[in-house]
């Protein structure tokens, strides 16, 4: 498995086996407050080599104030094709609540958001929101406003009232964790997994489950599956939600596990760290790169995959 991940110097050497990326965002090509170094020039390199560019994020706000948050960030307009969201993904499923994993919710919702953000429900014909859970059809879970709110004191009373009603949630930001200024605090993953504790019901939209990788999947031209590469930061949510697909994938060694890559000197250490977390988290790359920038093609070649244009 370990000798199957081909370890590469930058993009480029991705850069002729695929048509199509779908890149993470935090902690792939920024850090949530600028981009990374050479970030920008190889989403411009990739451009000129008429690739298509789809960014995916588990964001609990739709597509158009990611991307408008990019470009305030310094990313140029043009450089990506589309931005996907969890968000996003639940705004287009709630449109229809008569088929698949939205089928049968209700017309009314309980939203539980971050810092009284609604762009997962504005504009959706027939839903209402309501402030009292007595009176919801099923939970809709955005975002984190821990530390703001309590997990005991708000969340979990509020929990255990949807669980005694059997609402099922839609959770559409399955992150654990949430970093606010440098301080971790507990996300809307960790909080839909108390509700799954005290016996709720819980449908996730976004990063590692499969509804917002076919979503993106949606978006591309002409391209099938087996010509895009998956590229992110994290073994648990873009490698395996890359594989659940049955897609390459390849890891960023900044972000999530930058810790785990920050001593390593040779490639023997990389694949050493690279077979403790696929262990770990029971996934492994097919690519491993250092960081996201275009870098120099390696000269040792014998393990490029194969793909059909």
């Amino acid at each position: 498995m370990i000798d199957d991940i081909r370890i590469c110097e930058g993009i480029s050497d991705l850069s002729d086996s695929y048509n199509g990326f779908l890149i993470d965002q935090w902690g792939t090509l920024h850090d949530g407050e600028k981009p990374y170094a050479a970030a920008i020039e190889a989403l411009e390199d990739l451009k000129k080599r008429g690739k298509q560019i789809i960014l995916i994020s588990n964001s609990g706000k739709r597509a158009e104030p990611n991307h408008k948050r990019l470009i305030e960030m310094g990313f140029p307009k043009g450089l990506f094709d589309h931005v996907v969201t969890s968000a996003e993904t639940t705004w287009q499923n709630l449109q229809n609540r008569s088929e698949g994993l939205f089928k049968g919710l209700g017309d009314t919702c309980f939203l539980m958001n971050r810092d009284g953000e609604t762009s997962v429900t504005d504009g959706i014909d027939g839903l209402n929101v309501t402030d009292n859970m007595e009176e919801a059809n099923f939970i809709l879970l955005t975002g984190s406003d821990i530390p703001n709110k309590s997990m005991g004191d708000y969340y979990l009373s509020l929990l255990k009232v949807g669980a005694k009603r059997q609402l099922k949630m839609i959770c559409a930001n399955p992150e654990k964790t949430v970093t606010i200024k440098g301080k971790a605090y507990l996300g809307s993953g960790e909080i839909a997994r108390r509700y799954e504790e005290i016996g709720g019901v819980v449908t996730y939209i976004g990063k590692p489950f499969p509804l917002i990788f076919q979503y993106a999947m949606s978006l591309f031209r002409d391209v099938l599956p087996s010509q895009v590469v998956v590229i992110g930061d994290s073994l648990p949510n873009d490698m395996r939600g890359a594989k659940y697909l049955d897609m390459d994938c390849a890891l960023i060694a900044g972000g999530i596990h930058h810790g785990s890559f920050s001593k390593v000197q040779s490639r023997a250490d990389i694949q050493k760290m690279l077979a403790i977390l696929g262990k770990n988290y029971g996934v492994y790359p097919n690519y491993f790169v250092p960081r996201f920038h275009w870098g120099k093609a390696l000269p040792d070649r014998k393990n490029r995959r194969k793909r059909t244009k």
